[in-house]
């Protein structure tokens, strides 16, 4: 299990917010796959999303960390992709992973449609 620090807030005697680790309080890490659904979820409200990890169909490829989170599919329907180009619709997902790109993920195969599309 990955473990990160979670940080706690005390207030000092002026009002003033101070934050510090407790490294004896940990909380499980989100896997990457798990923030990416989050995050699509919380900003993007679609009706489907899938989001697969193919890391495994990676495995000892260049490029390939071995990680086993460095390559997902992505399907996701969503109204905020209505009259949007498909480059639109990348720009989108993709500045909404930004975080995710920077801690991992090497690869993302996106199908971004809106309502209506259809899947092929």
């Amino acid at each position: 299990m990955i473990c990160a620090v979670v940080p706690h807030k005390q207030i000092d005697h002026e009002g003033n917010a101070l934050f510090f680790s407790d490294s004896s309080t940990r909380q499980p890490e989100m896997s990457l796959q798990s923030r990416m659904h989050e995050k699509l979820m919380t900003s993007l409200h679609p009706t489907r999303l899938d989001v697969v990890n193919e890391s495994h169909l990676h495995a000892g490829h260049g490029g390939s960390p071995g990680t086993g989170e460095s390559h997902f599919s992505l399907l996701i329907v969503s109204s905020d992709f209505s009259g949007k180009s498909r480059v639109e619709r990348h720009r989108i997902v993709n500045h909404l992973l930004q975080d995710e790109f920077r801690d991992g993920v090497h690869a993302l195969a996106i199908k971004a449609l809106a309502p209506g599309e259809k899947v092929s």
